[in-house]
Protein backbone atom coordinates (compact mmCIF):
# COMPACT_ATOMS: atom_id res chain seq x y z
CA UNK A 1 0.00 0.00 0.00
CA UNK A 2 2.59 2.61 0.46
CA UNK A 3 3.79 2.09 -2.90
CA UNK A 4 0.61 2.84 -4.37
CA UNK A 5 0.19 5.91 -2.62
CA UNK A 6 3.67 6.80 -2.68
CA UNK A 7 2.95 6.91 -6.26
CA UNK A 8 -0.15 8.38 -6.34
CA UNK A 9 0.86 11.13 -3.88
CA UNK A 10 4.09 12.27 -5.88
CA UNK A 11 2.00 12.71 -8.81
CA UNK A 12 -0.24 15.27 -7.06
CA UNK A 13 2.83 17.07 -5.38
CA UNK A 14 4.81 16.98 -8.83
CA UNK A 15 4.35 19.93 -10.82
CA UNK A 16 5.25 19.87 -14.44
CA UNK A 17 5.42 16.29 -14.66
CA UNK A 18 2.34 15.71 -13.20
CA UNK A 19 0.61 18.15 -15.44
CA UNK A 20 1.72 15.94 -18.95
CA UNK A 21 0.86 12.61 -16.67
CA UNK A 22 -2.81 13.36 -16.03
CA UNK A 23 -3.19 14.64 -19.89
CA UNK A 24 -1.78 11.16 -20.52
CA UNK A 25 -3.74 8.69 -18.18
CA UNK A 26 -5.24 7.17 -20.76
CA UNK A 27 -1.50 5.86 -22.00
CA UNK A 28 -1.60 1.60 -21.30
CA UNK A 29 2.09 1.94 -19.85
CA UNK A 30 0.78 4.70 -17.39
CA UNK A 31 -2.94 2.70 -16.42
CA UNK A 32 -1.13 -0.53 -16.14
CA UNK A 33 1.76 0.90 -14.10
CA UNK A 34 -1.08 2.36 -11.30
CA UNK A 35 -3.20 -0.74 -11.76
CA UNK A 36 0.31 -2.59 -11.33
CA UNK A 37 1.06 -0.67 -8.22
CA UNK A 38 -2.45 -0.97 -6.89
CA UNK A 39 -2.54 -4.47 -6.79
CA UNK A 40 0.90 -4.78 -5.24
CA UNK A 41 -0.61 -2.74 -2.19
CA UNK A 42 -3.62 -5.17 -2.08
CA UNK A 43 -1.67 -7.93 -1.19
CA UNK A 44 -0.05 -5.96 1.32
CA UNK A 45 -2.70 -4.60 3.29
CA UNK A 46 -4.49 -8.12 3.19
CA UNK A 47 -1.47 -9.95 4.55
CA UNK A 48 -1.27 -7.71 7.29
CA UNK A 49 -4.84 -8.09 8.85
CA UNK A 50 -5.61 -11.67 7.13
CA UNK A 51 -3.07 -13.46 10.02
CA UNK A 52 -3.25 -14.66 13.38
CA UNK A 53 -3.51 -11.40 15.43
CA UNK A 54 -3.91 -9.19 12.55
CA UNK A 55 -6.75 -7.84 14.11
CA UNK A 56 -6.31 -8.92 17.87
CA UNK A 57 -2.90 -7.36 18.16
CA UNK A 58 -4.09 -4.10 16.46
CA UNK A 59 -5.33 -1.53 18.61
CA UNK A 60 -6.64 0.97 15.32
CA UNK A 61 -9.01 -2.20 14.24
CA UNK A 62 -9.41 -4.67 17.12
CA UNK A 63 -13.39 -5.86 17.55
CA UNK A 64 -14.48 -5.05 20.82
CA UNK A 65 -17.38 -6.03 22.22
CA UNK A 66 -20.71 -5.20 20.65
CA UNK A 67 -22.27 -1.70 22.50
CA UNK A 68 -24.62 -3.62 24.35
CA UNK A 69 -22.39 -6.24 25.97
CA UNK A 70 -19.34 -3.50 26.66
CA UNK A 71 -21.62 -1.66 28.50
CA UNK A 72 -22.64 -4.78 30.67
CA UNK A 73 -18.90 -6.51 30.36
CA UNK A 74 -17.58 -4.74 34.26
CA UNK A 75 -21.19 -6.89 35.58
CA UNK A 76 -20.54 -9.69 33.87
CA UNK A 77 -16.49 -10.09 35.33
CA UNK A 78 -18.25 -9.15 38.71
CA UNK A 79 -20.89 -12.23 37.71
CA UNK A 80 -17.84 -14.56 36.94
CA UNK A 81 -18.26 -13.94 32.96
CA UNK A 82 -15.11 -12.49 32.72
CA UNK A 83 -13.97 -15.40 30.52
CA UNK A 84 -17.03 -15.78 28.26
CA UNK A 85 -16.49 -11.92 27.60
CA UNK A 86 -12.82 -12.96 26.77
CA UNK A 87 -13.44 -15.64 24.49
CA UNK A 88 -16.20 -13.79 22.82
CA UNK A 89 -13.64 -10.47 22.04
CA UNK A 90 -11.19 -13.07 20.47
CA UNK A 91 -13.52 -15.43 18.43
CA UNK A 92 -15.00 -12.16 17.06
CA UNK A 93 -11.21 -10.84 15.55
CA UNK A 94 -10.17 -14.51 14.46
CA UNK A 95 -13.78 -14.67 12.34
CA UNK A 96 -11.92 -11.00 10.65
CA UNK A 97 -8.59 -12.43 10.27
CA UNK A 98 -10.04 -15.44 8.66
CA UNK A 99 -12.25 -13.57 6.55
CA UNK A 100 -9.80 -10.87 4.99
CA UNK A 101 -7.85 -13.05 2.37
CA UNK A 102 -11.40 -13.14 0.78
CA UNK A 103 -10.88 -9.54 -0.26
CA UNK A 104 -7.88 -10.13 -1.78
CA UNK A 105 -9.39 -11.51 -5.14
CA UNK A 106 -11.87 -9.34 -5.10
CA UNK A 107 -10.26 -6.03 -4.37
CA UNK A 108 -7.55 -7.26 -7.26
CA UNK A 109 -10.64 -7.41 -9.58
CA UNK A 110 -11.64 -3.99 -8.56
CA UNK A 111 -8.19 -2.79 -9.71
CA UNK A 112 -8.43 -4.41 -12.88
CA UNK A 113 -11.61 -3.08 -14.09
CA UNK A 114 -10.45 0.30 -12.52
CA UNK A 115 -11.40 3.01 -15.58
CA UNK A 116 -9.50 6.25 -16.42
CA UNK A 117 -11.89 8.17 -14.83
CA UNK A 118 -11.94 6.06 -11.52
CA UNK A 119 -7.68 6.51 -11.97
CA UNK A 120 -8.54 10.15 -12.47
CA UNK A 121 -10.45 10.22 -9.27
CA UNK A 122 -7.72 8.63 -7.02
CA UNK A 123 -4.90 11.00 -8.57
CA UNK A 124 -6.85 14.23 -7.88
CA UNK A 125 -9.44 12.81 -4.94
CA UNK A 126 -6.76 13.72 -2.22
CA UNK A 127 -6.78 12.24 1.02
CA UNK A 128 -9.11 8.94 0.72
CA UNK A 129 -9.53 8.91 -2.90
CA UNK A 130 -8.26 5.26 -2.11
CA UNK A 131 -10.32 4.22 0.16
CA UNK A 132 -13.45 5.79 -1.07
CA UNK A 133 -12.68 3.66 -4.08
CA UNK A 134 -12.37 0.72 -2.72
CA UNK A 135 -15.30 1.03 -0.53
CA UNK A 136 -17.34 1.78 -3.90
CA UNK A 137 -15.97 -1.20 -5.89
CA UNK A 138 -15.95 -4.15 -3.03
CA UNK A 139 -18.05 -3.37 0.11
CA UNK A 140 -21.32 -5.49 -0.85
CA UNK A 141 -19.54 -7.90 -2.08
CA UNK A 142 -17.08 -8.51 0.77
CA UNK A 143 -20.29 -8.41 3.24
CA UNK A 144 -21.29 -11.41 1.30
CA UNK A 145 -17.94 -13.13 1.38
CA UNK A 146 -17.18 -12.50 5.10
CA UNK A 147 -20.56 -12.96 6.53
CA UNK A 148 -20.27 -17.12 5.98
CA UNK A 149 -16.55 -17.26 7.13
CA UNK A 150 -17.85 -15.14 10.31
CA UNK A 151 -20.57 -17.30 11.35
CA UNK A 152 -18.38 -20.53 11.32
CA UNK A 153 -16.37 -18.63 13.80
CA UNK A 154 -18.66 -17.46 16.42
CA UNK A 155 -20.96 -20.60 16.02
CA UNK A 156 -18.21 -22.16 18.47
CA UNK A 157 -19.15 -19.10 20.94
CA UNK A 158 -21.97 -19.90 23.46
CA UNK A 159 -22.21 -15.86 24.33
CA UNK A 160 -22.97 -15.10 20.71
CA UNK A 161 -25.39 -17.08 20.76
CA UNK A 162 -26.73 -15.56 23.62
CA UNK A 163 -25.91 -12.43 22.62
CA UNK A 164 -28.16 -12.72 19.54
CA UNK A 165 -31.29 -13.34 21.63
CA UNK A 166 -30.78 -10.60 23.76
CA UNK A 167 -30.29 -8.50 21.33
CA UNK A 168 -33.41 -9.23 19.15
CA UNK A 169 -34.50 -8.18 22.36
CA UNK A 170 -33.14 -4.98 22.97
CA UNK A 171 -33.58 -3.74 18.99
CA UNK A 172 -37.13 -3.88 19.59
CA UNK A 173 -37.02 -1.97 22.83
CA UNK A 174 -34.92 0.22 21.07
CA UNK A 175 -31.61 -0.38 23.37
CA UNK A 176 -29.30 -1.90 20.46
CA UNK A 177 -28.41 -0.55 17.08
CA UNK A 178 -30.59 -2.46 14.67
CA UNK A 179 -27.29 -3.40 12.60
CA UNK A 180 -26.17 -4.83 15.72
CA UNK A 181 -29.13 -7.11 16.41
CA UNK A 182 -26.76 -10.00 15.05
CA UNK A 183 -22.93 -10.98 16.44
CA UNK A 184 -22.49 -11.94 12.65
CA UNK A 185 -23.36 -8.64 10.91
CA UNK A 186 -21.68 -7.06 13.73
CA UNK A 187 -18.53 -8.61 13.56
CA UNK A 188 -19.05 -8.35 9.45
CA UNK A 189 -19.01 -4.75 9.53
CA UNK A 190 -16.53 -4.28 11.77
CA UNK A 191 -13.96 -6.55 9.85
CA UNK A 192 -14.63 -4.40 6.69
CA UNK A 193 -14.24 -1.35 8.79
CA UNK A 194 -10.94 -2.67 9.90
CA UNK A 195 -9.84 -3.57 6.22
CA UNK A 196 -10.83 0.55 4.98
CA UNK A 197 -9.14 1.96 8.31
CA UNK A 198 -6.01 0.28 7.39
CA UNK A 199 -5.78 1.48 3.93
CA UNK A 200 -6.71 5.01 5.14
CA UNK A 201 -3.98 4.91 7.75
CA UNK A 202 -1.40 3.81 4.72
CA UNK A 203 -3.15 6.83 2.75
CA UNK A 204 -2.79 9.14 5.16
CA UNK A 205 0.96 8.52 5.74
CA UNK A 206 1.77 8.04 2.67
CA UNK A 207 0.78 11.62 1.43
CA UNK A 208 2.84 13.25 4.83
CA UNK A 209 5.63 11.52 3.31
CA UNK A 210 5.88 10.44 -0.17
CA UNK A 211 9.49 10.17 -0.59
CA UNK A 212 10.36 8.38 2.21
CA UNK A 213 7.49 5.83 1.49
CA UNK A 214 8.01 5.25 -2.57
CA UNK A 215 8.89 1.60 -3.46
CA UNK A 216 10.94 0.96 -6.54
CA UNK A 217 7.93 -0.38 -8.34
CA UNK A 218 6.30 3.42 -7.59
CA UNK A 219 9.21 5.17 -8.89
CA UNK A 220 10.27 3.04 -11.71
CA UNK A 221 6.05 3.89 -12.71
CA UNK A 222 6.96 7.53 -12.05
CA UNK A 223 10.06 7.62 -14.05
CA UNK A 224 8.06 5.92 -17.16
CA UNK A 225 5.39 8.97 -16.96
CA UNK A 226 7.90 11.83 -16.59
CA UNK A 227 9.49 10.53 -19.74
Amino acid sequence: MRAILGFLTLLVVSSASWALSLGDLSNQEASGGLKEALTQGVSSAVGSLGRADGFLGNDKVKIPLPDALAKAEKLMRMAGMGKQADELVTAMNRAAEAAVPEAKLLLTNAVKSMSVNDAKNILTGGDGSVTAFFKEKTSAQLTEKFLPIVKQQTAKVDLAQKYDQLAGKGTKLGLVKKEDAQIDNYVTRKALDGLYTMIAEEEKAIRANPVGAVGGLAKKVFGALGR
